[in-house]
């Protein structure tokens, strides 16, 4: 997709995960073409490689941390942010490609 993209002269401006329907999480990618902002609709997984890739920014509604969103207790708090700062510290971009959901419009 990168490779695409560049070939095209365009430019990843933003990922937004705009939805989650029946557990699958929706995306769109924009792209600056020649200076005029186009919005596609990607499968989430393939915009986040992309993203970490160019280190173009990942945004999402507030309803979807909303809805997907995970509350922590207090104390349990800081415990999951230990684990998951020592996951992010060991994980690749391949973690983030497996078991991508398609968009209805694939």
């Amino acid at each position: 997709m990168r490779s695409v993209i560049d070939a095209v002269g365009a430019l990843a401006v933003r990922v937004v995960i705009t939805e989650m329907r029946d557990s699958v999480f929706y995306a769109d990618l924009a792209l600056d073409v020649s200076g005029e902002e186009v919005q596609i609709s990607s499968r989430p997984s393939d915009a986040i490689a992309l993203a970490v890739r160019t280190g173009t920014p990942v945004f999402t509604i507030p309803g979807v941390l909303e809805e997907a969103g995970v509350h922590f207790e207090e104390d349990d708090e800081e415990e999951e942010v230990a684990r998951f700062r020592e996951f992010l510290e060991e994980a690749t971009v391949e973690d983030f490609l497996g078991g991508g959901h398609s968009h209805p419009s694939e």
